[in-house]
């Protein structure tokens, strides 16, 4: 016993050295050597030695004051995030003002960021990219699934076996209490009865409140104020509204076909020879190869599945040089389909001649835009709408919003009001497998229906999207850029929008609507009369 006694009285003298020169907060250090005093009044072989040890462990991990010093060198930042990404202007504008105000004010608050976009646009690996700019560590954690609010905020020492939650372990793990953070899929967050993780975030993502986090196993004040916190989510609607307030969103939209092929041209296909061992004169890849692979090869809004295409085309490459004794391998949009087989998609483009009851209306995806096809019959009956084409709620609301307005309004437009008595209106949007839902396809159905009841054709090359109201106003809608790129592709020369979205048009590079006329309307007989020949 006297050894022990000797055994464990070196013991507690080292923890008390360690503990002075962590440079913790007083309060922390007073509760370190206060841990650390009673195990001189218990038995080294206690279970309780054993807890009080790996407490104390972790505090003296924890870096209470140790941070890397930020890099002030904007033009060396901005070269870094242009070198890894493509695009993303409006992130690395706002990294590149958050170094220069650092620069001028030295205590600064880590900013807190929210990216949100349709996945494969570089949200997860523009942090890292962000960490490498400012010259920090890079942290990450998933929160895809999470469900426990302990998986956050550590478990309370009166467990078995606890530990801290993941942002005081992974800062531990790091050393330094100024990573850049990500929290990665915050939109895939869930509670249960063990707690609501999202509402456990809403102190570490708080300016004003993180500067004294408190994990229940440390139980005491850790500052996060330095740390800057990044957030991704595929989109908002899923994130509580408390927790989205808290954060600056910043949308990150889906790619042009341009900005596909420049991606593809300066990163993708250089990291996809490297991974694979091989030089880039063994294999040429053409401009037209890599517009074909992004046109009818894959439909995203990202570049995952382009770079998984990408990689096919160079192990196929990698077989003939191996195989065949090949120098270098070229391939073309001639030659593509022997690499990758019978292309997976085809655009949908406009009808060849103008049609009666048959409108183009543009969708937005998860992976980009979409043109829409609304198609109107009419026949004889007793007045009835129907509705076909999987529609959800909302949009069979704007059929019958459009359908009200007509009614009401039916003299304007040159319609025997006896015809909405004798006849009944199908309403069919193809492909019929796929669900669809939303407002922005209001003004194309009342163009379809009024088309069909006065048997006017519409024009091929016209297409349009807003949502409608029964006093037929037409209303802005989103995803425009995503929409816009759709009617590009499908060949349409004049496209009608709310007269609201004007401000959304500005911010998107002109080179995708210079070969469109874009028109304004407040109302839907401004539509019918660009629509209608």
């Amino acid at each position: 016993e006297l050894g022990e006694d000797e055994g464990t009285d070196y013991e507690v003298e080292e923890y008390l050295q360690k503990i002075s020169k962590a440079h913790m907060p007083k309060e922390v250090k007073e509760k370190a050597e206060k841990e650390i005093n009673r195990l001189l009044k218990i038995s080294s072989s206690s279970p309780d030695a054993g807890v009080i040890r790996t407490y104390v462990d972790w505090l003296l991990e924890l870096p209470w004051n140790k941070k890397t010093k930020d890099n002030t060198d904007l033009g060396k930042a901005r070269a870094i995030l242009a070198e890894d990404h493509y695009g993303l202007e409006e992130v690395k504008e706002r990294i590149l003002e958050y170094l220069a105000v650092k620069h001028i004010k030295k205590d600064m608050k880590g900013p807190i960021l929210c990216f949100v976009g349709p996945p494969g646009v570089g949200k997860t690996s523009v942090a890292k990219s962000i960490a490498r700019a400012m010259d920090r560590k890079y942290v990450r954690i998933s929160l895809g699934g999470v469900r426990d609010e302990a998986e956050i905020r550590g478990h309370r020492r009166t467990y078995i076996g606890a530990i801290p939650g993941r942002i005081i372990s992974s800062i531990a793990k790091v050393k330094v209490n100024n990573p850049v953070f990500l929290l990665d899929e915050i939109d895939k967050l869930n509670s249960d009865f063990k707690g609501d993780p999202a509402s456990a975030l809403l102190e570490a993502l708080d300016p004003e409140q993180n500067n004294t986090f408190t994990d229940h196993y440390i139980e005491a004040p850790f500052s996060l104020q330095n740390v800057m916190f990044i957030t991704t989510a595929n989109t908002t609607a899923t994130i509580p509204g408390p927790l989205l307030d808290r954060m600056e969103v910043i949308e990150i939209s889906g790619y042009t076909d341009v900005e596909k092929r420049n991606i593809a041209e300066k990163y993708l296909i250089k990291k996809q020879l490297s991974e694979h061992g091989l030089k880039e004169n063994q294999v040429n890849i053409s401009t037209n190869a890599i517009n074909e692979i992004i046109e009818r090869y894959t439909r995203e809004s990202g570049v995952r599945n382009l770079e998984r295409n990408i990689g096919k085309l160079i192990r196929k490459a990698a077989v003939q040089i191996v195989e065949k004794n090949k120098k270098s391998v070229s391939i073309n949009n001639l030659n593509i389909k022997k690499y990758l087989g019978i292309p997976k998609y085809d655009y949908e483009v406009a009808y060849e001649e103008d049609q009666v009851g048959v409108v183009t209306g543009l969708a937005w995806t998860n992976v980009g835009g979409e043109t829409l096809f609304v198609e109107v019959n009419t026949m004889k009956g007793d007045g009835k709408l129907q509705l076909t084409g999987q529609l959800g709620d909302v949009m069979k609301e704007s059929a019958m919003a459009a359908l009200s307005y007509i009614k009401a309004n039916a003299v304007n437009f040159n319609i025997d009001y006896q015809i909405f008595k004798e006849t009944d209106i199908h309403v069919h949007v193809p492909e019929g497998a796929i669900p669809k839902d939303g407002p922005s396809a209001g003004i194309t159905m009342a163009t379809a229906i009024i088309s069909a009841l006065t048997k006017k054709p519409v024009r091929k090359d016209v297409a349009m999207t807003g949502e409608i109201t029964i006093t037929g106003r037409v209303l802005p809608i989103g995803g425009l850029k995503e929409k816009l790129l759709a009617a590009k592709r499908a060949g349409i020369k004049k496209v009608v929008l709310c007269s609201k979205n004007k401000a959304d048009v500005s911010k998107i590079d002109p080179k995708i609507i210079r070969s469109m006329e874009i028109v304004y309307a407040d109302k839907i007989d401004d539509v019918v009369k660009e629509a209608l020949r």
